[in-house]
Formats: structure tokens, C-alpha cells, sequence
């Protein structure tokens, strides 16, 4: 039972790595089509990807159109629309038209390849609630070994004749009746069901500490862009002061403040008001034009040319269809969310007001893990939702690290948990995920002692003086059996539970 349990919760993953085709179709540098070995595919090919035919690597595409359905990653029924810039990952199936791709990512570096490795670095790892397990059995074995020799001497000493024999067997019975096995697939088996139904269903739990404490989670801090909002923002405005021109290229980019380059022999900067102040140049004359556009709801970039305050970039970025809903379940369950953002205030307030949440504005990236540590501080249980490289060091500061698939790797190795499809609602099930594993464990516990405090009385031969029963070894035996094929199947009723 417990090999197939393995099996069964694994088999759909290993069922995802079969996915890519084996022989996908490589273009050459001359446009030459030929079908390949998947070994073979390296990063930088141009893969043709044709109708009904599934995606052989992570990549993205370079032309054609075609919709590409990727339930076997996201839970998402409906398939997506696929243009050119649009990503693609291995094991997808394409639809009715074709398109060229690009390959990014190969062999282990594929999402489907850190899927199966996060998954199995799961179902090994341990749970702070084995550490109790395991503190008990520390004591437990001794303890039982005690009660062995003591049942043996009493018996030896005052049983019925024949003495040695009624001693010996009595307490061989204590010592099978009391076999750990089950205290030792309590904990385990649940975690091992547990995340392979949360990666069933596009939740990705490394490991099973954060399985156990997202139940507990009090305080949920979010990042705005890719985790509330869509994280593709649109230019929506380009206003330059009178006498610039609004056509610039080039930039370096400068982490939470903005980017600089040179254009045309002249300095430019575009970013947010630290930028400015960095580089001493005057905001004034910007301020009035840039709140108004804040107060919108809409993410505004300062320009300078040659240090001189030359106009506004806004950008809007909508919020997500499922954020508004995910908020409202968030809440109707007790948890306090915050947003923390590198946007200015008005520009957050905007968005926070949407949805009805507190939110921290003008944070840096590096500021973000500080304000998860004072919430930490006071005594908060905190889980952290990003998307991106800056939110990488908050994610790994909190209690729980929440990545979203729709991120950045950087983002996603710092998560203790990812959605795969980044959808705040998967928060949800993720705790009730937990909440039902840490039920399962305890009802778990509560079998492998209650087989041990009942079964070791009657193996010892208590009730013998007054009923005249014994418990014999090869009923002890089954006992024991029985006690670790309860763990086992209660620990199975996980995988048709919700979440």
C-alpha cells in the first residue's frame, strides 16, 4: 500500500516529463526543416511547433499564432493564445495552427524538470511535526524495551507454570504489539500525498515545513506588479515638456530607481524620484502632471535630459480578473494583507483602495525583507507574494515564500511555494491544503499511539488475573500490521480531499 501510494502520487508528474515529443523539428540557418532527437535541441534553435503537436522545450515564440493548451501546468482549461513573444513550455499541447519557437530552456533547466525535482525535495524533507514523532520515539524505545523485561520478570517470577515460557512469550508479544512502524509513516506519508495533490492542482510546496505553516500564516505581504496586477503594463502616456522630443533608446538600468543612457549625445534618465534625487535634478516641474496621473491609478516615470526635468512615461498595469475575488476570500479568513510596493503612494493607494487593503509604498527592493521582518517581529507568522527578482530576498526572509509561476526563476527558487499559474487564489487552497495534511497527521499519531497504549497493557498480560486473556504474538503481529495499514490508508483520503 505504501509503494503504491508513492507511485500513485508521483505517477502524474513522471507523467508530465513523457510529455515532449521526442523528435521535435529544428530549423537550420538556411530555413532547412529535419526532425531531431529532444537531445539534441540546444538553446538558441528555432523549433517548428505544428498543430496537435505538444512543445519540446521552454522557449518562446518568434512567429505564427496559435492557441496552446496548457491545463497539465496551470489547471487552466481553457487553452492560451500564443503570439510572437509569447512563452511556451515543454509538454503543452498546441493547437490548431503552427508556430516557430525559440529554445530557452532544455532538459532540467525546463519547468516541467524543476517541477518533478521541487516535488520530490518535498516528499523527502521533514516537518517541524516529525521533530514531536520523533522526540517521542526517542523515548518510546526504552521505554518499551522496560516494559519487555519487566513483563518478562513478573511472569517468570509469579505466572502460572510453565513460568519461562508464558515470560518469554508475553513479552516478545509487548515487544511486536509496540513496533513503531506507524509512528514512523505518520508524518511522511501525509506530506509525501499532501504536496503531490498540491502539485496536482499548480501548487508547488518544496518543502514540508512550509506545508505545515501555511495553515498558520497570519499576515500576507504582496507585492502590486505580476502578483496583484497582470505585471504586463501598457505605455499610456508620454508627456514631454515643450521643446523634447518624446522618441528615446538605450538605457542601464539602476535596481528600484530607473534607467539611464545616452541618447544623441545627451544624458537621459528615466525613473521615479529617488532617480532624480540621485542624480540632484529638480522634480518640480513635473509633480502637478505626475500625481494627477497617479491619483489614475497609473505607474509614473520622470524624464531628465542633460539634468533638466524634461517630461512624464506613464505606464498603466491592470489588475488581475481573479485579484479582487482572491482578496475578499483572503480577508473572510482572518488574514491581514499588506501591499509593499516600489510604487510611489498615490499611485498604490490607487490600487490597494481597489481591492481594500493596507499597503507601504516607495519601498526598494532591498527594503522589502526589512518589512517583512518587522511584522516578523512583532509576532506575525508571515507568507510573502512576489513575481520578481526584487522580491526575491523578502520571499526567502518570510515565514513562507510565495512565488508566482508567471515570475522570475530568481523569484521562484527564493519561494518555499509557487503557483504555477499565479493566481492569489491558490493561496486558498494551499491553506487548506495544509490546514487538512496537519489534520491528517494528527489523526495519523493519534492511531499509531492509540494501537501502542492499548496493545502493550494486553500483550503485558494485565488483564490476566481477571479475565484470564493473553494476547498471543501472531495476533500482536497483526495488531502492529494493522496499525501501520490504518496510517497509511487515512493518510490516502488526502488525495480525494479539496483543496
Amino acid at each position: 500500500m505504501e509503494l503504491r501510494a508513492r507511485s500513485q502520487t508521483s505517477s502524474a508528474i513522471r507523467a508530465l516529463l513523457g510529455l515532449a515529443p521526442k523528435t521535435p523539428r529544428r530549423l537550420d540557418e538556411h530555413g532547412h526543416e529535419a526532425d531531431v532527437p529532444l537531445e539534441q535541441v540546444q538553446v538558441g534553435d528555432r523549433l517548428r511547433v505544428r498543430p496537435g503537436e505538444k512543445v519540446p522545450v521552454d522557449g518562446v515564440v518568434l512567429e505564427g499564432h496559435s492557441s496552446v493548451d496548457e491545463s497539465m501546468i496551470t489547471g487552466e482549461p481553457i487553452p492560451i493564445e500564443k503570439d510572437a513573444t509569447a512563452k511556451v513550455t515543454a509538454g503543452t499541447v498546441n493547437g490548431t495552427g503552427g508556430f516557430v519557437m525559440r529554445a530557452e530552456r532544455i532538459g532540467a533547466d525546463t519547468l516541467l524538470a524543476q517541477i518533478v525535482k521541487m516535488v520530490s525535495e518535498a516528499q523527502r524533507s521533514r516537518a517541524p511535526i516529525q521533530r514531536l514523532a520523533d522526540r517521542v520515539s526517542s523515548y518510546f524505545v526504552p521505554v518499551v524495551i522496560v516494559s519487555a523485561i519487566i513483563t518478562f520478570a513478573v511472569w517468570y517470577l509469579v505466572g502460572p507454570q510453565p513460568r519461562f515460557a508464558h515470560a518469554l512469550v508475553n513479552a516478545v508479544a509487548v515487544l511486536i504489539v509496540a513496533c513503531p512502524c506507524a509512528l514512523g509513516l505518520a508524518t511522511p506519508m501525509a506530506i509525501m500525498v499532501g504536496t503531490g495533490r498540491g502539485a496536482r492542482a499548480g501548487i508547488l510546496i518544496r518543502n514540508a515545513e512550509a506545508l505545515e505553516l501555511f495553515g498558520k500564516v497570519d499576515t500576507l505581504i504582496v507585492d502590486k506588479t505580476g502578483t496583484l496586477t497582470e505585471g504586463k503594463p501598457t505605455l499610456s502616456s508620454v508627456l514631454p515638456q515643450p521643446g523634447i522630443s518624446a522618441d528615446t533608446e538605450g538605457f542601464n538600468s539602476v535596481t528600484g530607481k530607473g534607467v539611464t543612457g545616452t541618447v544623441s549625445g545627451k544624458l537621459i534618465a528615466v525613473g521615479n524620484a529617488e532617480m532624480f534625487h540621485a542624480l540632484s535634478i529638480d522634480p518640480s516641474p513635473l509633480v502637478k502632471q505626475a500625481d494627477a496621473l497617479r491619483k489614475e491609478g497609473q505607474t509614473v516615470m520622470l524624464v531628465a535630459v542633460d539634468g533638466k526635468a524634461a517630461g512624464l512615461v506613464a505606464v498603466s498595469d491592470p489588475l488581475k480578473d481573479s485579484t479582487p475575488e482572491a482578496i475578499r476570500e483572503l480577508k473572510a479568513v482572518g488574514l491581514k494583507i499588506i501591499m509593499v510596493t516600489g510604487d510611489n503612494a498615490t499611485t498604490a493607494q490607487a490600487v490597494a483602495g481597489k481591492v481594500g487593503i493596507e499597503f507601504e509604498a516607495d519601498v526598494l527592493p532591498e527594503k522589502k525583507a526589512e518589512v517583512v521582518k518587522a511584522y516578523q517581529q512583532q509576532g506575525a507568522i508571515v507568507a510573502m507574494a512576489g513575481d520578481g527578482v526584487n522580491d526575491a530576498p523578502a520571499l526567502a526572509q518570510a515565514d513562507i515564500g510565495i512565488a508566482m509561476g508567471t515570475g522570475t526563476d530568481v523569484a521562484m527558487e527564493a519561494g518555499g511555494t509557487t503557483l504555477l499559474k499565479g493566481d492569489l487564489r491558490a493561496i486558498l487552497r494551499a491553506r487548506r491544503l495544509s490546514l487538512t495534511t496537519m489534520r491528517n497527521i494528527r489523526q495519523n499519531l493519534f492511531f499509531a499511539f492509540i494501537y501502542i497504549v492499548v496493545g502493550v497493557p494486553l500483550a503485558a498480560g494485565v488483564p490476566f488475573p481477571a479475565f484470564g486473556l493473553l494476547l498471543n504474538p501472531m495476533i500482536a503481529a497483526a495488531a502492529m500490521s494493522f496499525s501501520s495499514v490504518s496510517v497509511i490508508a487515512n493518510a490516502l483520503r488526502l488525495r480525494a480531499s479539496e483543496s
